[in-house]
Protein backbone atom coordinates (compact mmCIF):
# COMPACT_ATOMS: atom_id res chain seq x y z
CA UNK A 1 0.00 0.00 0.00
CA UNK A 2 1.21 3.51 -0.83
CA UNK A 3 1.60 6.18 1.84
CA UNK A 4 -1.39 8.02 0.39
CA UNK A 5 -3.50 4.91 0.99
CA UNK A 6 -2.80 5.05 4.72
CA UNK A 7 -3.59 8.73 4.75
CA UNK A 8 -6.88 8.10 2.97
CA UNK A 9 -7.78 5.31 5.37
CA UNK A 10 -6.87 7.43 8.39
CA UNK A 11 -8.83 10.44 7.18
CA UNK A 12 -11.84 8.26 6.41
CA UNK A 13 -11.71 6.88 9.93
CA UNK A 14 -11.59 10.37 11.40
CA UNK A 15 -14.60 11.32 9.28
CA UNK A 16 -16.58 8.52 10.89
CA UNK A 17 -16.58 6.18 7.90
CA UNK A 18 -17.52 2.54 8.36
CA UNK A 19 -15.23 -0.47 7.90
CA UNK A 20 -16.88 -1.07 4.52
CA UNK A 21 -15.98 2.49 3.53
CA UNK A 22 -12.39 1.78 4.46
CA UNK A 23 -12.33 -1.33 2.29
CA UNK A 24 -13.81 0.59 -0.61
CA UNK A 25 -11.17 3.30 -0.26
CA UNK A 26 -8.44 0.69 -0.15
CA UNK A 27 -9.74 -0.93 -3.34
CA UNK A 28 -9.97 2.47 -5.04
CA UNK A 29 -6.44 3.38 -4.04
CA UNK A 30 -5.09 0.04 -5.22
CA UNK A 31 -6.73 0.41 -8.61
CA UNK A 32 -5.39 3.98 -8.93
CA UNK A 33 -1.88 2.69 -9.54
CA UNK A 34 -2.93 -0.22 -11.72
CA UNK A 35 -2.81 0.10 -15.47
CA UNK A 36 -4.43 -2.79 -17.29
CA UNK A 37 -3.38 -1.50 -20.70
CA UNK A 38 -0.27 -3.00 -22.31
CA UNK A 39 2.99 -1.21 -21.64
CA UNK A 40 3.95 1.24 -24.36
CA UNK A 41 7.32 2.06 -25.84
CA UNK A 42 8.32 5.64 -26.57
CA UNK A 43 9.93 7.58 -29.40
CA UNK A 44 10.76 11.02 -28.01
CA UNK A 45 11.57 13.67 -30.62
CA UNK A 46 13.56 16.22 -28.65
CA UNK A 47 13.41 19.58 -30.46
CA UNK A 48 16.39 21.10 -28.72
CA UNK A 49 16.48 24.87 -28.41
CA UNK A 50 12.77 25.42 -27.78
CA UNK A 51 10.44 25.28 -30.82
CA UNK A 52 8.04 28.14 -31.35
CA UNK A 53 4.46 27.24 -30.50
CA UNK A 54 3.18 30.25 -32.45
CA UNK A 55 4.51 28.95 -35.78
CA UNK A 56 3.69 25.25 -35.30
CA UNK A 57 0.69 24.11 -33.24
CA UNK A 58 -0.74 27.25 -31.61
CA UNK A 59 -0.99 30.00 -34.22
CA UNK A 60 -2.77 33.27 -33.37
CA UNK A 61 -4.10 34.70 -36.66
CA UNK A 62 -6.23 37.34 -34.90
CA UNK A 63 -3.34 38.75 -32.88
CA UNK A 64 -1.50 41.96 -33.87
CA UNK A 65 1.15 41.62 -36.62
CA UNK A 66 4.08 41.78 -34.20
CA UNK A 67 2.69 38.67 -32.49
CA UNK A 68 0.96 36.59 -35.16
CA UNK A 69 3.99 36.46 -37.46
CA UNK A 70 4.08 35.47 -41.13
CA UNK A 71 2.53 31.99 -41.15
CA UNK A 72 -1.15 31.14 -41.38
CA UNK A 73 -3.04 28.21 -39.86
CA UNK A 74 -4.70 25.50 -41.97
CA UNK A 75 -7.54 23.14 -41.17
CA UNK A 76 -6.79 19.52 -40.27
CA UNK A 77 -8.92 16.42 -40.68
CA UNK A 78 -10.28 17.17 -37.18
CA UNK A 79 -12.87 19.94 -37.10
CA UNK A 80 -11.64 23.04 -35.25
CA UNK A 81 -8.05 21.79 -34.90
CA UNK A 82 -5.66 23.97 -36.90
CA UNK A 83 -1.89 23.88 -37.30
CA UNK A 84 0.75 25.63 -39.41
CA UNK A 85 0.42 25.77 -43.19
CA UNK A 86 3.90 24.26 -43.56
CA UNK A 87 2.76 20.99 -41.95
CA UNK A 88 0.14 19.71 -44.42
CA UNK A 89 0.95 16.01 -43.92
CA UNK A 90 0.40 16.21 -40.18
CA UNK A 91 -2.82 18.12 -40.90
CA UNK A 92 -4.13 15.09 -42.79
CA UNK A 93 -3.61 12.71 -39.85
CA UNK A 94 -4.58 14.96 -36.92
CA UNK A 95 -7.01 12.29 -35.74
CA UNK A 96 -3.98 10.17 -34.80
CA UNK A 97 -2.35 12.62 -32.37
CA UNK A 98 -3.18 15.22 -29.75
CA UNK A 99 -1.76 18.70 -29.17
CA UNK A 100 -1.09 19.83 -25.61
CA UNK A 101 -1.06 23.63 -25.55
CA UNK A 102 -0.97 24.39 -21.83
CA UNK A 103 2.16 22.85 -20.30
CA UNK A 104 4.25 25.63 -18.77
CA UNK A 105 6.98 26.18 -16.19
CA UNK A 106 9.35 28.86 -14.89
CA UNK A 107 12.73 27.75 -16.27
CA UNK A 108 13.35 29.97 -19.31
CA UNK A 109 16.90 28.93 -20.12
CA UNK A 110 18.10 25.91 -22.04
CA UNK A 111 19.90 24.04 -19.26
CA UNK A 112 17.14 24.28 -16.67
CA UNK A 113 14.25 23.88 -19.13
CA UNK A 114 15.87 20.85 -20.68
CA UNK A 115 16.31 19.23 -17.28
CA UNK A 116 12.73 19.93 -16.23
CA UNK A 117 11.11 18.51 -19.38
CA UNK A 118 13.50 15.54 -19.63
CA UNK A 119 13.12 14.45 -16.01
CA UNK A 120 9.94 15.94 -14.57
CA UNK A 121 12.07 17.48 -11.81
CA UNK A 122 12.97 21.18 -11.66
CA UNK A 123 16.70 21.80 -11.11
CA UNK A 124 17.56 22.25 -7.45
CA UNK A 125 19.92 25.16 -8.05
CA UNK A 126 20.05 27.93 -10.70
CA UNK A 127 21.29 26.54 -14.00
CA UNK A 128 22.81 28.49 -16.88
CA UNK A 129 21.69 28.35 -20.49
CA UNK A 130 24.62 26.29 -21.71
CA UNK A 131 24.72 23.90 -18.77
CA UNK A 132 24.61 20.13 -19.10
CA UNK A 133 23.00 19.13 -15.81
CA UNK A 134 21.81 15.90 -14.23
CA UNK A 135 20.17 16.22 -10.83
CA UNK A 136 17.65 13.46 -11.57
CA UNK A 137 17.38 10.41 -13.86
CA UNK A 138 15.91 11.13 -17.29
CA UNK A 139 12.79 9.53 -18.71
CA UNK A 140 14.86 7.25 -20.92
CA UNK A 141 17.16 6.12 -18.14
CA UNK A 142 14.23 5.30 -15.85
CA UNK A 143 12.64 3.35 -18.71
CA UNK A 144 15.90 1.41 -19.13
CA UNK A 145 16.02 0.73 -15.37
CA UNK A 146 12.42 -0.49 -15.22
CA UNK A 147 11.95 -2.02 -18.67
CA UNK A 148 14.72 -4.35 -19.92
CA UNK A 149 14.86 -4.79 -23.69
CA UNK A 150 15.17 -8.18 -25.40
CA UNK A 151 18.55 -9.84 -24.90
CA UNK A 152 21.34 -8.14 -26.78
CA UNK A 153 19.63 -4.77 -27.18
CA UNK A 154 20.05 -1.75 -24.90
CA UNK A 155 16.80 -0.41 -23.45
CA UNK A 156 17.55 3.23 -24.17
CA UNK A 157 18.88 4.73 -27.40
CA UNK A 158 19.63 8.31 -28.35
CA UNK A 159 20.44 9.46 -31.89
CA UNK A 160 22.72 11.16 -32.91
CA UNK A 161 23.66 12.39 -29.42
CA UNK A 162 22.37 12.57 -25.87
CA UNK A 163 20.42 15.62 -24.77
CA UNK A 164 21.82 17.81 -21.99
CA UNK A 165 19.81 16.08 -19.25
CA UNK A 166 19.19 12.71 -20.89
CA UNK A 167 21.45 10.75 -18.55
CA UNK A 168 20.93 8.35 -15.63
CA UNK A 169 22.29 10.38 -12.68
CA UNK A 170 22.39 8.09 -9.59
CA UNK A 171 21.02 5.08 -11.49
CA UNK A 172 24.50 4.60 -12.92
CA UNK A 173 26.22 4.37 -16.31
CA UNK A 174 24.45 1.11 -17.13
CA UNK A 175 21.27 3.11 -17.77
CA UNK A 176 22.81 5.83 -19.92
CA UNK A 177 21.62 5.88 -23.54
CA UNK A 178 23.34 3.89 -26.24
CA UNK A 179 24.25 6.71 -28.61
CA UNK A 180 24.17 6.06 -32.35
CA UNK A 181 26.15 8.96 -33.75
CA UNK A 182 26.59 7.71 -37.32
CA UNK A 183 24.25 8.95 -40.05
CA UNK A 184 21.84 6.22 -41.29
CA UNK A 185 21.23 8.25 -44.44
CA UNK A 186 24.72 7.40 -45.68
CA UNK A 187 25.30 4.36 -47.87
CA UNK A 188 28.14 3.11 -45.67
CA UNK A 189 26.14 3.43 -42.43
CA UNK A 190 27.24 1.00 -39.73
CA UNK A 191 26.73 1.11 -35.99
CA UNK A 192 29.76 0.82 -33.77
CA UNK A 193 29.87 -2.25 -31.51
CA UNK A 194 27.16 -4.02 -33.50
CA UNK A 195 29.19 -5.65 -36.27
CA UNK A 196 32.61 -7.25 -36.16
CA UNK A 197 35.29 -5.52 -38.20
CA UNK A 198 35.36 -7.09 -41.64
CA UNK A 199 38.95 -8.29 -41.19
CA UNK A 200 38.31 -9.94 -37.79
CA UNK A 201 37.06 -13.56 -37.93
CA UNK A 202 34.61 -14.64 -35.22
CA UNK A 203 37.06 -17.20 -33.77
CA UNK A 204 39.68 -14.51 -33.27
CA UNK A 205 37.13 -12.22 -31.67
CA UNK A 206 36.15 -14.97 -29.23
CA UNK A 207 39.77 -15.67 -28.34
CA UNK A 208 40.30 -11.96 -27.59
CA UNK A 209 37.30 -12.06 -25.28
CA UNK A 210 38.72 -15.07 -23.43
CA UNK A 211 42.15 -13.40 -23.23
CA UNK A 212 40.68 -10.30 -21.63
CA UNK A 213 39.01 -12.40 -18.94
CA UNK A 214 42.29 -14.20 -18.31
CA UNK A 215 44.42 -11.09 -17.78
CA UNK A 216 41.79 -8.98 -16.02
CA UNK A 217 42.73 -8.99 -12.35
CA UNK A 218 41.32 -5.64 -11.34
CA UNK A 219 39.56 -5.89 -7.96
CA UNK A 220 35.81 -5.25 -7.73
CA UNK A 221 34.18 -3.95 -4.60
CA UNK A 222 30.61 -3.77 -3.45
CA UNK A 223 29.88 -0.64 -1.49
CA UNK A 224 26.37 0.85 -1.66
CA UNK A 225 27.85 4.27 -0.92
CA UNK A 226 30.24 4.23 -3.89
CA UNK A 227 29.78 3.37 -7.56
CA UNK A 228 32.56 1.05 -8.75
CA UNK A 229 33.84 2.30 -12.15
CA UNK A 230 35.37 -1.13 -12.89
CA UNK A 231 31.99 -2.83 -12.50
CA UNK A 232 30.38 -0.20 -14.73
CA UNK A 233 33.10 -0.84 -17.32
CA UNK A 234 32.42 -4.60 -17.12
CA UNK A 235 28.73 -3.97 -17.81
CA UNK A 236 29.55 -1.82 -20.85
CA UNK A 237 31.90 -4.49 -22.22
CA UNK A 238 29.29 -7.22 -21.81
CA UNK A 239 26.67 -5.05 -23.49
CA UNK A 240 29.03 -4.57 -26.42
CA UNK A 241 29.56 -8.34 -26.68
CA UNK A 242 25.79 -8.87 -26.68
CA UNK A 243 25.34 -6.33 -29.45
CA UNK A 244 27.89 -8.10 -31.61
CA UNK A 245 26.65 -11.61 -30.95
CA UNK A 246 22.87 -11.14 -30.98
CA UNK A 247 21.18 -11.43 -34.39
CA UNK A 248 18.19 -9.34 -33.21
CA UNK A 249 20.48 -6.39 -32.54
CA UNK A 250 22.13 -6.59 -35.92
CA UNK A 251 18.75 -6.93 -37.63
CA UNK A 252 17.35 -3.86 -35.88
CA UNK A 253 20.15 -1.72 -37.31
CA UNK A 254 19.96 -3.10 -40.84
CA UNK A 255 18.24 -0.08 -42.30
CA UNK A 256 19.51 -1.02 -45.76
CA UNK A 257 16.95 -3.84 -45.81
CA UNK A 258 14.07 -1.35 -45.79
CA UNK A 259 12.23 -0.93 -49.12
CA UNK A 260 13.29 2.15 -51.05
CA UNK A 261 9.76 3.58 -50.98
CA UNK A 262 9.68 3.44 -47.16
CA UNK A 263 13.02 5.21 -46.90
CA UNK A 264 11.84 7.88 -49.33
CA UNK A 265 8.60 8.34 -47.40
CA UNK A 266 10.50 9.10 -44.20
CA UNK A 267 12.76 11.50 -46.09
CA UNK A 268 16.24 10.82 -47.41
CA UNK A 269 17.93 13.02 -44.83
CA UNK A 270 19.55 12.38 -41.46
CA UNK A 271 16.46 13.14 -39.36
CA UNK A 272 14.17 11.09 -41.57
CA UNK A 273 16.37 8.01 -41.54
CA UNK A 274 16.91 8.24 -37.77
CA UNK A 275 13.13 8.27 -37.34
CA UNK A 276 12.97 5.12 -39.47
CA UNK A 277 15.70 3.59 -37.31
CA UNK A 278 13.65 4.47 -34.21
CA UNK A 279 10.69 2.61 -35.64
CA UNK A 280 12.88 -0.44 -36.24
CA UNK A 281 14.18 -0.29 -32.67
CA UNK A 282 10.76 -0.16 -30.98
CA UNK A 283 9.63 -2.87 -33.38
CA UNK A 284 12.47 -4.98 -31.92
CA UNK A 285 11.29 -4.32 -28.36
CA UNK A 286 13.38 -1.32 -27.29
CA UNK A 287 11.26 0.66 -24.79
CA UNK A 288 12.75 4.15 -25.24
CA UNK A 289 14.37 5.98 -28.16
CA UNK A 290 15.26 9.67 -28.22
CA UNK A 291 15.68 11.48 -31.53
CA UNK A 292 17.81 14.49 -30.69
CA UNK A 293 16.68 17.15 -33.18
CA UNK A 294 18.64 20.32 -32.48
CA UNK A 295 18.55 23.81 -33.92
CA UNK A 296 15.17 25.20 -32.78
CA UNK A 297 16.59 28.21 -30.92
CA UNK A 298 15.43 30.82 -33.41
CA UNK A 299 16.35 34.21 -31.96
CA UNK A 300 16.69 35.40 -35.55
CA UNK A 301 15.65 34.33 -39.06
CA UNK A 302 12.72 32.40 -37.58
CA UNK A 303 10.47 32.52 -40.62
CA UNK A 304 13.14 31.89 -43.22
CA UNK A 305 14.52 28.90 -41.30
CA UNK A 306 11.11 27.34 -40.68
CA UNK A 307 9.95 27.73 -44.29
CA UNK A 308 12.78 25.35 -45.16
CA UNK A 309 12.71 23.09 -42.13
CA UNK A 310 9.04 22.53 -41.31
CA UNK A 311 8.03 20.75 -44.55
CA UNK A 312 10.71 18.05 -44.17
CA UNK A 313 10.06 17.75 -40.42
CA UNK A 314 6.35 17.43 -41.18
CA UNK A 315 7.00 14.66 -43.71
CA UNK A 316 9.12 12.62 -41.32
CA UNK A 317 6.91 12.88 -38.25
CA UNK A 318 3.69 12.25 -40.19
CA UNK A 319 5.25 9.21 -41.88
CA UNK A 320 6.51 7.84 -38.56
CA UNK A 321 3.05 8.06 -36.97
CA UNK A 322 1.31 6.61 -40.04
CA UNK A 323 3.86 3.82 -40.46
CA UNK A 324 3.51 2.76 -36.83
CA UNK A 325 -0.25 2.84 -37.20
CA UNK A 326 -0.24 0.70 -40.35
CA UNK A 327 2.01 -1.87 -38.66
CA UNK A 328 -0.26 -2.08 -35.63
CA UNK A 329 2.42 -0.52 -33.41
CA UNK A 330 0.94 2.92 -32.67
CA UNK A 331 -1.36 1.57 -29.97
CA UNK A 332 1.71 0.52 -27.97
CA UNK A 333 4.17 3.20 -29.11
CA UNK A 334 4.15 6.83 -28.04
CA UNK A 335 5.48 9.44 -30.44
CA UNK A 336 6.12 12.70 -28.60
CA UNK A 337 7.62 15.90 -30.01
CA UNK A 338 8.62 18.80 -27.77
CA UNK A 339 11.46 21.01 -26.60
CA UNK A 340 12.37 22.76 -23.38
CA UNK A 341 9.93 25.68 -23.78
CA UNK A 342 8.11 27.84 -26.34
CA UNK A 343 9.02 31.26 -27.76
CA UNK A 344 8.09 34.83 -26.89
CA UNK A 345 4.77 36.10 -28.24
CA UNK A 346 6.32 39.34 -29.42
CA UNK A 347 8.68 39.01 -32.37
CA UNK A 348 12.12 40.38 -31.60
CA UNK A 349 15.13 41.61 -33.54
CA UNK A 350 18.50 41.18 -31.88
CA UNK A 351 20.96 44.04 -31.91
CA UNK A 352 22.87 44.08 -35.17
CA UNK A 353 20.56 41.56 -36.85
CA UNK A 354 17.87 42.42 -39.33
CA UNK A 355 15.99 39.10 -39.42
CA UNK A 356 13.18 38.64 -36.91
CA UNK A 357 13.00 35.86 -34.35
CA UNK A 358 11.51 34.92 -30.99
CA UNK A 359 13.25 34.47 -27.66
CA UNK A 360 12.95 31.93 -24.82
CA UNK A 361 9.51 31.64 -23.24
CA UNK A 362 8.47 29.10 -20.58
CA UNK A 363 4.93 30.43 -19.98
CA UNK A 364 3.62 28.53 -23.00
CA UNK A 365 4.61 25.67 -25.29
CA UNK A 366 3.07 22.99 -27.49
CA UNK A 367 3.59 19.23 -27.32
CA UNK A 368 2.58 16.70 -29.99
CA UNK A 369 1.51 13.42 -28.40
CA UNK A 370 0.52 10.37 -30.46
CA UNK A 371 -0.09 6.70 -29.73
CA UNK A 372 0.42 4.69 -26.58
CA UNK A 373 -3.31 4.01 -26.34
CA UNK A 374 -4.20 7.72 -26.20
CA UNK A 375 -7.08 9.14 -28.19
CA UNK A 376 -6.08 11.33 -31.13
CA UNK A 377 -7.73 14.45 -32.49
CA UNK A 378 -7.62 16.32 -29.19
CA UNK A 379 -6.47 19.81 -28.33
CA UNK A 380 -5.69 19.84 -24.61
CA UNK A 381 -5.58 23.21 -22.89
CA UNK A 382 -5.15 26.64 -24.43
CA UNK A 383 -3.09 29.79 -24.28
CA UNK A 384 -4.52 33.30 -24.25
CA UNK A 385 -5.31 35.26 -27.41
CA UNK A 386 -1.73 36.35 -27.89
CA UNK A 387 -0.05 33.05 -27.00
CA UNK A 388 1.45 34.66 -23.94
CA UNK A 389 0.48 32.18 -21.23
CA UNK A 390 -1.30 28.90 -20.69
CA UNK A 391 -4.63 29.82 -19.14
CA UNK A 392 -7.00 26.90 -19.76
CA UNK A 393 -6.27 23.43 -18.30
CA UNK A 394 -2.86 24.60 -17.08
CA UNK A 395 -0.45 21.65 -16.79
CA UNK A 396 3.06 21.15 -15.45
CA UNK A 397 6.07 19.19 -16.70
CA UNK A 398 5.32 16.76 -13.85
CA UNK A 399 1.88 16.03 -15.34
CA UNK A 400 3.39 15.39 -18.75
CA UNK A 401 6.21 13.17 -17.41
CA UNK A 402 3.78 11.23 -15.19
CA UNK A 403 1.66 10.52 -18.27
CA UNK A 404 4.67 9.09 -20.10
CA UNK A 405 5.63 6.95 -17.11
CA UNK A 406 2.10 5.57 -16.74
CA UNK A 407 2.05 4.55 -20.37
CA UNK A 408 5.49 2.97 -20.06
CA UNK A 409 4.02 0.87 -17.25
CA UNK A 410 6.01 2.71 -14.56
CA UNK A 411 4.40 4.09 -11.39
CA UNK A 412 5.39 7.79 -11.24
CA UNK A 413 4.74 7.86 -7.48
CA UNK A 414 7.70 5.55 -6.85
CA UNK A 415 10.49 6.58 -4.54
CA UNK A 416 14.03 5.76 -5.63
CA UNK A 417 17.09 5.73 -3.40
CA UNK A 418 20.47 7.18 -4.27
CA UNK A 419 23.72 5.33 -3.57
CA UNK A 420 23.91 7.14 -0.21
CA UNK A 421 20.38 6.04 0.70
CA UNK A 422 18.69 9.38 0.13
CA UNK A 423 15.03 8.96 -0.96
CA UNK A 424 14.05 10.67 -4.22
CA UNK A 425 10.56 10.96 -5.66
CA UNK A 426 10.43 9.85 -9.26
CA UNK A 427 7.93 12.68 -9.88
CA UNK A 428 6.73 14.98 -7.10
CA UNK A 429 3.26 15.41 -8.62
CA UNK A 430 2.35 12.07 -10.20
CA UNK A 431 -1.01 13.18 -11.66
CA UNK A 432 -1.12 12.26 -15.36
CA UNK A 433 -2.97 14.15 -18.09
CA UNK A 434 -6.27 12.28 -17.94
CA UNK A 435 -7.28 13.16 -21.51
CA UNK A 436 -4.36 11.01 -22.74
CA UNK A 437 -4.93 8.04 -20.45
Amino acid sequence: MHRRTYLQLGLAGLAGGSFLDLLALRQSSASEGTNTKPKSNCILIWMDGGPTHLETFDLKPEAPAEIRGEFRPIETNVSGMRICEYMPKLAKIADKYSIIRSVCHNQANHGAGNHYMMTGAPPRIPVGCGAFVSFHPSLGSVAAYERPAPHGLPSYFSMPSMSRSGGPNFLGAKYAPFVVANDPNKDNFRVRDVELPRDLPFERFQSRRDLRKLVDRLPRFEDPQVSDPVTAYDENIEQSYDLVLTPAAQKAFDIHSEPAEIREAYGRNSFGQRALMARRLVESGVPFVTLYDGGWDHHSDLFGALRTRLPTWDQTVATLISDLDQRGLLETTMVIALGEFGRTPKISTLSGQSKAGRDHWANAMSILFAGGGSRGGQVIGATDRQGHSAFERVLSPENYVSTVYRKLGIDPSKIYYTASGRPTHLVSDHTPIHELM
